[in-house]
């Protein structure tokens, strides 16, 4: 079902660069780090809270009994890696014990992507996805953690400033834009000197840093790493930073080896665009006597750019809806990866047909899908804070408010059918604290670098290009859905064998598109 929150071309997982200028550091000792895991017991979880994360009623029952095999932990770092004696901070840790102890490969440490998100139950969500992905946990014990600044780690929070109420209905004004500008930069001003020395010290450079004390808190010679999204980028932080402490690591939806807000947004909304034009239009037109918008992928984009020009040029309030329908909407339902099409393709043509004051029955189940509430005691999934921080003291633009609004213009030109997706935001514009980047390294070593065809989240052309900045194998996913590989069964089998053997294919089919 697609959430509010999900038809959001932009997801809040986006992928950042390092804060600071790469020093590829020699392994800590245990003398200089905490020498153990402070162990204590694992938070008791209500069958809410089970629900809230989306376990099904009846799996409840495995989950706990994964819950009751994992350990539950934290590890002792330094705010300031150059003050290591300096303020402390705890890294919240979890550890699921390998099946086969007897024949036990090690630890892998997996992260689920962010910055901002937790990963303190990644092992047991890894473990519950299907059957072929549960067998990671076979020979490999399963690290989970909350970077700093998320979750049960050390985290301070604060407010990001915006401007109130809805938006106004059709494309955004000039002078909205300036008011959204102004809001978002003061608040980003207030939230960077809220806690500076803190905040500051949140980057991705510094959770490869906390990475390599769990190691050594765990007495792990060599650590594994799963990482997707973001947790690409760490892992290609963490091996540059520690290459003789990384074993076998395989990144899915590989990020960019390079990184600025504006490039990024850049390319993950042309990668919207030319995945509309190729592949969801070319579908909607081979079920022309379903939908009705033309029988080859040109009319049908013809006629969705319409839609779009349409709704904008007069929104619709429908009497049963909260919020009006404009370009925007239109805009966010063409974006939408290959296993929502029968739907989005669905509630575009009753947009196309609709008369009625009342909002169209498909329409309205996705705009009026409910949001997701976490109840109290679920562990928190994302931090705002942290990724604010992270993202903005690791890109050093701070654009003023006409070349952001230059920025956006461009962008809806270049992306005609599903620009119109594309929130305006000042990105960094205000954050007090300094943007610095970091240089990744070939280091050698087993690497997998798993690059989606047609996805959006992580254009596959971000795979060859981080290939070429750390090395690594290229295996390439035939589908268009962000960090899919444990979610298909097929893939997953690629993948846990690869932890198992260190060989792997160059590929697998991925999650197919609808039928």
């Amino acid at each position: 079902m697609i959430k509010r929150q999900s038809l959001a071309v932009l997801s809040v997982v986006a992928v950042a660069a390092g804060l600071a200028a790469l020093v590829v550091e020699s392994p800590v000792t245990a003398g200089q780090a905490e020498r153990a895991v402070a162990w204590q017991p694992c938070p008791a979880y209500s069958d809410e809270v089970l629900r809230s994360r989306g376990v099904a009623e009846e799996r409840i029952p495995e989950f706990r009994a994964l819950l009751d095999r994992m350990d539950c932990g934290t590890v002792g770092v330094p705010l300031d890696y150059r003050e290591p004696r300096g303020r402390q901070i705890t890294i919240a840790i979890t550890r699921l014990r390998a099946v086969d102890q007897a024949g036990r490969l090690g630890s892998i440490a997996v992260n689920p992507g962010g910055p901002g998100a937790g990963g303190y139950l990644t092992p047991i969500d890894f473990m519950m996805t299907n059957q072929e992905s549960a067998r990671l946990d076979d020979r490999y014990d399963l690290i989970g953690f909350d970077p700093r600044g998320t979750g049960y780690s050390t985290k301070v929070t604060c407010a990001r400033g915006g401007p109130g109420g809805p938006p106004t209905p059709g494309p955004l004004t000039e002078a909205a834009a300036r008011s959204t500008y102004d809001a978002e930069a003061a608040g980003n001003v207030a939230c960077g000197k809220s806690d500076s020395d803190f905040l500051g010290q949140l980057t991705t450079t510094n959770v490869a840093r906390d990475l390599e004390r769990v190691r050594i808190a765990l007495g792990e010679r060599e650590l594994s790493f799963l990482g997707v999204s973001w947790g690409t980028w760490l892992g290609a932080v963490y091996r540059s930073n520690f290459p003789g402490s990384v074993g076998r690591m395989f990144l899915d939806s590989v990020a960019a080896p390079e990184f600025s807000q504006d490039s990024f947004d850049d390319g993950r909304a042309a990668a919207v665009e030319r995945r509309f034009t190729s592949r969801l239009a070319a579908w909607i037109a081979s079920h022309h006597n379903t939908y009705g918008f033309g029988t080859s992928a040109e009319q049908v984009r013809a006629a969705v750019l319409g839609l779009v020009r349409s709704y904008d040029a007069d929104p619709k309030q429908y009497t049963d809806l909260g919020m009006p329908v404009d370009g925007a909407l239109v805009a966010r339902l063409a974006s939408q990866d290959s296993r929502e099409w029968p739907r989005v393709s669905k509630a575009l043509a009753e947009l196309r047909d609709s008369t009625g004051t009342t909002a169209p029955p498909t329409v309205k189940e996705i705009v009026d899908a409910p949001p997701h509430m976490s109840p109290p005691g679920a562990p928190e999934t994302l931090n705002p804070t942290m990724q604010l921080a992270t993202v903005c003291n690791e890109d050093p633009a701070r654009f003023d408010f006409a070349t952001a609004w230059a920025e956006y213009q461009q962008r809806l030109a270049r992306n005609p059918v599903t620009g119109r997706a594309i929130m305006f935001s000042a990105g960094c514009a205000g954050w007090p604290l300094p943007g610095r980047e970091v240089q990744l390294r070939h280091t050698g070593g087993s690497l997998v670098l798993a690059g989606h065809r047609y996805e959006a989240g992580s254009p596959y052309e971000w795979t060859p290009r981080m290939r070429a900045a750390i090395g690594g194998t290229t295996f390439t996913v035939d589908d268009d859905v962000h960090g899919s590989v444990l979610r298909e069964p097929g893939c997953a089998t690629e993948l846990v064998s690869y932890f198992t053997t260190g060989r792997i294919d160059q590929g697998c089919a991925g999650i197919p598109a609808a039928s």
